[in-house]
C-alpha cells in the first residue's frame, strides 16, 4: 500500500489521479488532498477518500468548506497547509499537479522531506531544474514523470539498459544514447498558417484533438510551448544535453516518445492517449497494476504518422529550446511570460499571436543570471511577470 498526497487535487491531472486511486483501492490511499480554491470539489473528494488532512491555499475558500464540512478529515489553508501537505510524515508518494511556478516550493519541501515524487508540474524542473535534481540526489529520492512523453522515455530506457536505472544519486549513463525523441501531437492547429492562426479563439484552443487536460496546458500544447517546457523538462529528468533532444509531431498521440540508442535500435511506448495509464505508472513503479482505462488496439488506431514542427507558425517552442540552452535565470523567465501570457488570453486581454510576441519581447530584454539560486529564481519570477503584465495592459487598452 503506497500512502500519497495529491497537491493539486481539483485539477486535470488531480482528478484523473483519483480515478487511478480508486481503480486500485488495495495498493494506493490518499492521505492529503490539496486544492487552491475549489472548496465545492474538494469537499466531494474529501467525501470520497477520507484523507487525514486537506489544504485549500486560498484561505477564504477554507473557511468556507470549514463552515460546510464536519466530518474527521482535518482543513488546513494557505502556504502553511501546503508545506504540511507536502512533507507530511505518513506520505510515501507526493504527486505534484499544482499548475504553474506555484508547484515548486511545496515540491522542494518533499524532496527534502524523503517523500518520492510523481511530478506533472513541468514548470518546476523548469523554472529551477539545477537546484532541483540536486535536492533529489542529496535526498536519495525517486522521481518519476507524469506527463506521458516523460513517461514513455523513461519505460523506453528502463528497457534499453540494464540494470534498470531510476532517478536517484546514482545517476545514469547517457553515453548509450544517441537521442531522445518527444513526440508532439501538433494540438488543434497543426498544419496551419500565421495568418490563419491571427483569428484563433479561445474555444478552438481548448478543443484538444486527442486529450484531456485543463487550460492552461491545453492552451500551451496548441502554441507549442508545452512542448519547449518538455524539452526542458526531459534535459533535466534524463540529464540529456539539449543536442540529444528532438521533437517530432505525431497527430495520433498513440506513441508517446521513442529513445534512439547509438547502435540504431530505436525503443518506444505506445499507449492510448490517457493520461490515466502514466499516472498509474508512476504511482505503481516499480511495479505495473492491472489497467482499468482501455487496452491500445493497433489495428483499430491504423496509421502513424510524424513530421517535423513548424517552428515560424509555431515560435514557442525553438524560443523555449533557445532559453533552456542559455540556461541561468532565462527558463524562469520563459516560463514566467508564458504563464501571465495565457492566463490573459484566457481572460480575454491578448490575440492568440500575442502570445509568442509578447514572450519574445520580455525574453529579449531579460538580463540572464547564469546560476541563479532559489531567491534569485523567485525575483526573475517576479520581475518577468511585472514585465509581462505591463506590456499585456498596454496592448488591452489599444
Amino acid at each position: 500500500m503506497k500512502n500519497i498526497s495529491v497537491l493539486g487535487s481539483t485539477g486535470s491531472i488531480g482528478k484523473q489521479t483519483l480515478e487511478v486511486v480508486a481503480a486500485n483501492p488495495d495498493e494506493l490511499r490518499v492521505r492529503v488532498l490539496a486544492a487552491h480554491k475549489n472548496y465545492a470539489l474538494l469537499s466531494e473528494q474529501i467525501k470520497t477518500f477520507e484523507p487525514d488532512f486537506a489544504v485549500l491555499t486560498d484561505k477564504e475558500a477554507a473557511a468556507e468548506l470549514q463552515k460546510q464540512y464536519h466530518g474527521k478529515t482535518e482543513i488546513l489553508s494557505g502556504q502553511e497547509g501546503l508545506l504540511a501537505a507536502a512533507t507530511y510524515e505518513k506520505t510515501d508518494t507526493v504527486l505534484g499537479a499544482m499548475v504553474g511556478y506555484a508547484g515548486l516550493r511545496p515540491i522542494l519541501a518533499a524532496i527534502s522531506a524523503g517523500k518520492d515524487i510523481a511530478l506533472a508540474n513541468k514548470e518546476t524542473l523548469v523554472a529551477a531544474g539545477h537546484i532541483v535534481m540536486k535536492a533529489v540526489h542529496d535526498n536519495n529520492v525517486n522521481l518519476l514523470p507524469v506527463d506521458s512523453e516523460h513517461s514513455a522515455i523513461f519505460q523506453s530506457l528502463r528497457g534499453g539498459y540494464h540494470p534498470c536505472l531510476t532517478f536517484t544519486k546514482k545517476g545514469r549513463d547517457a553515453s548509450e544514447v544517441k537521442r531522445l525523441i518527444l513526440t508532439a501531437s501538433g494540438g488543434p492547429f497543426r498544419g496551419m498558417t500565421k495568418a490563419e492562426l491571427a483569428q484563433v479563439t479561445l474555444a478552438q484552443c481548448l478543443k484538444h484533438p486527442n486529450w484531456n487536460m485543463g487550460k492552461k496546458v491545453t492552451i500551451d500544447s496548441s502554441t507549442l510551448a508545452n512542448k519547449g517546457l518538455e524539452v526542458m523538462e526531459a534535459h533535466w529528468l534524463f540529464n540529456m544535453p539539449y543536442e540529444k533532444i528532438d521533437v517530432v509531431v505525431h497527430p495520433q498521440s498513440i506513441v508517446h516518445s521513442l529513445v534512439e540508442f547509438e547502435d540504431g535500435a530505436v525503443l518506444a511506448q505506445l499507449g492510448i492517449p490517457d493520461m490515466r495509464l502514466p499516472i498509474q505508472y508512476a504511482l505503481s513503479y516499480p511495479k505495473r497494476f492491472n489497467c482499468s482505462f482501455g487496452q491500445l488496439d493497433l489495428v483499430q488506431c491504423g496509421a502513424l504518422t510524424f513530421e517535423k514542427p513548424d517552428t515560424e507558425a509555431f515560435p514557442l517552442l525553438q524560443i523555449a529550446i533557445n532559453c533552456g540552452k542559455a540556461g541561468g535565470s532565462l527558463p524562469c523567465a520563459f516560463n514566467a511570460a508564458n504563464e501571465e501570457c495565457v492566463t490573459a488570453f484566457i481572460d480575454g486581454k491578448i490575440s492568440y499571436p500575442d502570445i509568442p510576441a509578447i514572450v519574445k519581447g520580455v525574453i529579449d530584454s531579460h538580463a540572464l543570471i547564469p546560476e541563479p539560486d532559489l531567491d534569485e529564481i523567485e525575483e526573475t519570477d517576479k520581475e518577468v511577470r511585472i514585465r509581462a503584465k505591463e506590456i499585456i495592459n498596454s496592448i488591452s487598452k489599444q
